[in-house]
């Protein structure tokens, strides 16, 4: 019994941040613009506009793919 309420407890603790997922961008900005997100952004939600205002401010500096995937993805009417 002991083990089932456990089992149930880290259902329950794990859905809500599977259902977190990354729901804005394509698979490219998620690919190439990880590590941008991370080094520049850190601690910010990715879904967030506050993501958005972060990326504008250091677009000098991101990686040349991450600005390439940016590029594209505005290009392609944010899809």
């Amino acid at each position: 019994m002991r083990s089932l309420i456990l089992a149930v407890s880290l259902i329950a603790v794990a859905a809500p941040a599977s259902a977190q997922s990354p729901n804005r961008g394509n698979a490219d900005l998620q690919t190439n613009c990880a590590g941008d997100a991370l080094a520049f952004c850190a601690g910010i939600d990715p879904n967030s506009r506050q993501m958005d205002t972060c990326f504008e401010k250091n677009m000098s500096k991101m990686s040349p793919n991450c600005r390439r995937a940016i590029d594209a993805y505005k290009g392609a009417g944010g899809k």
